[in-house]
Parts: structure tokens; sequence; C-alpha cells
């Protein structure tokens, strides 16, 4: 009797672990995972050829003294202040004016073109004399020289005087302006100004040989800087290069930059990203979230409630983002944390 009851108490207590077991079993079956998901919708992509360089201002010139004289920096009539680094200035703004008493003197101006004046008449004169023969044709001619020399005289004067001026040859910005105190003496040839036009700017860039066929003259390009960070600035390929170096492996090409707002500026280093392909209307997705087994590429997405997965086909890519060819379709439940520890038919629960 005693083994009898020792039997049954043993099956007893089976019984309790087996329902014990079953119970867990059960209840942990029914765990579910916390996930985020976002709705799979239509956007833009783009592959880019990256590369760097230094931006080049389109237009620049130093301006320097051709004559002597006392430095005189004039005023801007932009700001009603004497003209200083950074001001803007217009094509043929005066800048400085040299002044020398002697100079103008010897040049006397005025009495070039008075005698260019007369000159001008008395050929008038003269003409309406030769035509009743007061007057012979070598007086005539005489006359017509003197014309063009005093004519010349002047001429020659007034190229004097603009030399005696710094004028600005373009619009542009001073990027350089060396002091000198007021009425101070410079000499001939001294540097005065360096202007640039950097509304338009230019980059040379070296790309590698595996891109020659990706790129093409006219595609549009995207400039960043990091003084810049929430800006991009857009340019184009203008000219490329079909001879690939031998040392390098790479080939040269320019960049033309609409710098219009003036936030680049001459001399910074940037990158420069190519747009070699584009595809609109499309999937496109964090590509974070693609996981990958052995060449299969897959997502998860949630259907009531269950995790599914799905196999997809990629195709363009960028730095964060990948387009999906197959395996999604637009406003499919796409998860995109907790999707790490996810089994086919996982029980998911969406958090927001």
């Amino acid at each position: 009797m005693k083994i009898n009851k020792c039997i049954s108490a043993i099956a007893l207590s089976s019984v309790i672990l087996t329902g014990c077991s079953n119970n867990q079993t059960s209840s942990s079956s029914e765990l579910t995972s916390p996930v985020s998901v976002k709705e799979v919708q239509l956007n833009s992509i783009r592959k880019y050829n990256s590369t760097t360089g230094t931006v080049i201002a389109d237009a620049e010139v130093v301006l320097s003294s051709e004559m002597a004289g006392k430095y005189k920096l004039q005023t801007n009539p932009r700001t009603r202040q004497p003209y200083k680094l950074g001001d803007a200035v217009n094509k043929g703004d005066v800048i400085v004016r040299f002044e020398g008493e002697e100079f103008e003197i010897g040049v006397s101006i005025e009495s070039k073109k008075m005698n260019m004046d007369i000159a001008d008449q008395e050929l008038i004169k003269q003409k309406a004399l030769y035509e009743k023969g007061g007057v012979t044709l070598s007086e005539l001619r005489n006359t017509e020289v003197k014309v063009i020399t005093t004519r010349e005289s002047y001429q020659n004067a007034l190229l004097q005087l603009e030399k005696m001026k710094i004028t600005a040859p373009f619009s542009g910005i001073i990027v350089n302006l060396p002091h000198f105190s007021e009425n101070a003496k410079v000499t001939s040839g001294t540097e005065i100004a360096s202007i640039m036009s950097y509304s338009k700017m230019h980059m040379e860039i070296n790309l590698p040989e595996s891109a020659i066929n990706e790129v093409q003259p006219g595609q549009k390009v995207f400039i960043t800087h990091y003084t810049i960070p929430k800006d991009t600035i857009s340019g184009t390929i203008s000219e490329l290069s079909p001879a690939v170096s031998s040392e390098t492996r790479t080939f040269k090409g320019k960049l033309l930059i609409n710098n219009s707002d003036l936030k680049l500026h001459p001399g910074m280093f940037v990158k420069a990203d190519i747009i070699v392909e584009q595809a609109d209307s499309t999937i496109v997705i964090p590509k974070e979230i693609v996981m990958n087994n052995r060449g299969r590429k897959y997502v998860y997405v949630v259907e009531k409630g269950i995790a599914k997965m799905r196999t997809i086909r990629t195709g363009l890519e960028d730095q964060d983002n990948i387009e999906i060819l197959e395996g999604l379709e637009v406003n499919d439940k796409l998860i995109t944390r907790g999707y790490e520890t996810l089994r086919e038919d996982s029980k998911v629960k969406i958090q927001k």
C-alpha cells in the first residue's frame, strides 16, 4: 500500500510540474515586442559622386599706382564713409586718388582743351577760305595737322589724369586695402587695392577613373561648407577632361557655382556632391533598418499586430537612405525600431 501511495504521489507531482511548464510556455508565446513603425511613402533619392576642392573667385584684380602722388582715400557713396575692406564697389568707382600739384600744372588740362577748341575753329575758317581761294591747300593741311596734334595732346593729358585715380574695373568686393596715411607720398607701382567678384565662383576638381562614365558636363552639383551647415549652394559641371592621369588614376574637371548670396568666400575648401543618378516618386527607406542574411536583404512590417518579414530588392542609395524596387508597398507599416530581435510572426506592440 505504501508503494502505491508513493507512485500516486510521484504521478501527481509530474502532472502538476507538466501543467506549470505548459503555462509558462503559453505565457512566453504571448509576449509582445515593442516596436516603432512608419508608413511607407513615395519620395526622391539621388546617387552622388562626391569630391572636394577650393572655390575660386570669378574675377580678381590687384590695382597698383601708375603715377606717384599724395594718397587720398575716397568716400564710398553707399556708406558715406571712406572705403574699407569688405566694401562693395561698382565698375568705375574711384577708390583712391593721387594728388600732385606739380604734375597737374604740367598737364595743364584746361589750356590743352582750349588749344584744341581754337584749332577746331581755325580749321572751319580755313576750309571756308580754301573754297573761296583765300588759302592754299598746303595751309589747309597744316591747320588739319595742328587740329590732330592738339587733340592728341588733350587726350594724352586726360589719360595721364586717369592714371592719378584707382578705379574699380568691375563690380565686386574690396578684399585688400593696404593702409596709407592721408597725404602720404606713394610711388608708382605700389599695390593700392585688390578687388574680387565672387557672385559666381569656379572650382577645379579631380574625380576617380571609375566615375568617368557617370559624370557629364551640365550635371547639377550641391556645394556645402561647415560654416553654412543649413545651406546648400548649387552649381554645375562646366568642363571635364577626357584624359586620366596615369599617376593618380583621376581626371580633371571644373565646376561653375552660383554664389549670388555671397555665402561662399574665395579660398574656402568645400565638398561637392555631383548628382549622377536620380529617382523620383519611388519608395525610400532608412538604410540602417535593412537587414542582410547571406545576401538576402529584408525588413519587417506589421500586419494585424504580427511582424512579417519582407524580402526586398534595392536600387539607388545615398548616405542615409536606400531605394526599394521590390518587396514593399505604399502605406505598409514598416518597423523602424525594435526590429533587431524580431522573428517571423513575432507578436508586436506599436509604440508612438
